[in-house]
Formats: structure tokens, C-alpha cells, sequence
């Protein structure tokens, strides 16, 4: 049995930075030498990859992996500083093997997947893998998300990336057609999802609460307009239904036929092949959404810094 305590472990990872788990494990390598602890977390990587933890990581890749047999699929998002390693060799080998290791995996949450052992490598986790790439490439790497599709019955999942990794969409359709029948139509529906952000699938997906708000605000828009009460209402219904058609993947024009809705183009396919086909879900990951970047005000940070000068 080593030979520290908790505090031993709260104070080497005040000193680091790094995760409890393995500050933990390192003074357990080291049988509780704590300088040996501090030298094992930075020979792993981990330490120096804390000191970096404090910057923003808004670039990065979006990936999708596809199972040989169409029936899983993975879509995840890697994040690091700029966009020069976000190009580099380094970074894209880095985010094909996560995504490559989720799709052997059985986790289902992102802190499970860092601590279990990388699947071509069992002598060290994927939080190590991601610090040791953090080391060697000299920016902070974040692993933001990932969403994984299992068919377990007739179907496959199937997914395309826009602009080298800029959007990526992950699909699962279901179907008793072959699958050479629903490669092309699967493909397509991704596109059409990466390029008009549908929210849902159906018109029955829709979130209640979220119709009510969208009808409220409509029908206060038609008034302001100074609509009269007699035809607000119609009005009001004219546009919820342009709505679906901009929320509702099934209800939108289909980007390759604006003449045709995608729920025209399954069905056509549906037909010809002889079975019904559904789209059960999807996922539409776009690189660095909803993340702030920082903004260097140089001009600002020079007049701070004049003031301190005496």
C-alpha cells in the first residue's frame, strides 16, 4: 500500500492541475514520492497539459466514423487553439483515433471514455493519449462531444463532413431495404441536414412549449403589422406552417430539388425499393458553436499597461 493521503493527492493536484484520479494514480506509481509523482505526471504529459487548461480551445475538427457493416457511427468534436494545428497531421491522426476508439467502445459519457484504456494502445487511457498530444503539439486540446448510433435492428447509420471538418452530420435510417438501396438516400439526408440545420425530424417532434412561443410571437408580429383580428389568425397559421418547413427536416425543401420536400424524396425511394424507410435520428455537430472565442484588444491591453508604468 502506498504510503500518502487525500491531502497528498489534493496537493499534487493543486501543483499540477491535474484530474484526481490521476494525481492519485501517479503517487500510487511512486509509492507516495511526491516529487516522483510531480516528474511521472509531466513524463506522461499531464502536467504541462494542465497549465494550458486556463486558455480557450474554440478551433478544432468535427469527425464521423462509420462501422465496415453501416450499423454504428460516430460523430465527435475536438477542439484546440488555433487553426494551424487544427490542419496539421498531428491534430487530425489525434481526433480520427478517438473517434476510431468510441467506435469500439461501450461508454456513453465523455468521462468514461477518458479514463478507459486507449483500444490500440491498453497501457495508457485516452485522457493520457489527449495529454501527451497536448504536450507535443503546445496548445490546450478539448474532447467536447461526442453522440454514437447503434442500429440493433434492420438499417445503418451513415454521415457526411462539410469543408474538411468544419460540420459533420451523423444519421441513422431504418429500413428493411437493402443497403445498397438506402446508401445514397442516407448520404443525402446528411447533406441536407449539414446544409439547412433542421432541429427535428417530423412535425411531431416539435416541442409544444416551443410552438406556443413561436405562435405567440407571430401572432403579436401580425398585430404590430396592424393585421386585422378577422385574419390573424390564419395568417398566424400560414407562417407556422413556413416554420415546420424550416425546422422540420421532413418538411423542407429538398436542397437538391427544391421542387420535391425530403419527405417526398424518402418517399420515392421508399417505393422504388419496396419497403418503408424511416429516419430515426440525427446529429449535426457544428466545429466551435456556442463556444466564445477571445478577442485580443491589443490597443486596450497596451493603455493598461502604460498606466502601470511610472
Amino acid at each position: 500500500m502506498a504510503n500518502f493521503t487525500n491531502k497528498d493527492v489534493m496537493k499534487l493536484r493543486e501543483q499540477t492541475g491535474v484530474g484526481m484520479m490521476d494525481c492519485k494514480k501517479a503517487l500510487v506509481e511512486t509509492d507516495g514520492n511526491f516529487d516522483e509523482a510531480v516528474k511521472y505526471l509531466r513524463e506522461k504529459g499531464m502536467a504541462s497539459a494542465a497549465k494550458k487548461a486556463d486558455r480557450i480551445a474554440a478551433e478544432g475538427l468535427v469527425k464521423c466514423v462509420i462501422s465496415d457493416d453501416k450499423k454504428t457511427g460516430v460523430a465527435v468534436e475536438i477542439n484546440c487553439e488555433t487553426d494551424f494545428v487544427a490542419r496539421s497531421d498531428q491534430f487530425i491522426a489525434l481526433v480520427d483515433n478517438i473517434a476510431n476508439h468510441i467506435l469500439h467502445s461501450n461508454a456513453h459519457t465523455i468521462e468514461e471514455v477518458l479514463a478507459e484504456n486507449y483500444y490500440l494502445d491498453k497501457s495508457k487511457t485516452l485522457n493520457v493519449l489527449i495529454a501527451e498530444a497536448t504536450a507535443a503539439i503546445g496548445e490546450k486540446i478539448s474532447f467536447r462531444r461526442f453522440t454514437k448510433f447503434v442500429v440493433n435492428g434492420n438499417g445503418i447509420v451513415a454521415s457526411y463532413i462539410h469543408m474538411g471538418g468544419k460540420i459533420g452530420v451523423l444519421t441513422q435510417i431504418n429500413s428493411t431495404a437493402s443497403q445498397a438501396d438506402l446508401q445514397e438516400l442516407a448520404f443525402n439526408v446528411c447533406m441536407q441536414i449539414a446544409a439547412s440545420r433542421p432541429q427535428v425530424i417530423s412535425i411531431a417532434d416539435v416541442d409544444a412549449a416551443q410552438l406556443d412561443s413561436e405562435r405567440e410571437i407571430l401572432t403579436v408580429q401580425a398585430r404590430n403589422e396592424g393585421k386585422p383580428e378577422a385574419v390573424i389568425s390564419k395568417m398566424v397559421e400560414g407562417r407556422i406552417h413556413k416554420y415546420y418547413k424550416e425546422v422540420c427536416l421532413l418538411e423542407q425543401e429538398y436542397v437538391r430539388d427544391s421542387a420535391m420536400s425530403v419527405k417526398q424524396v424518402i418517399a420515392d425511394v421508399a417505393k422504388k425499393a419496396g419497403a418503408e424507410i424511416t429516419v430515426a435520428k440525427f446529429v449535426r455537430y457544428e466545429m466551435g458553436e456556442g463556444i466564445e472565442k477571445r478577442v485580443d484588444n491589443f490597443v486596450d491591453e497596451i493603455a493598461e499597461q502604460m498606466k502601470n508604468i511610472k
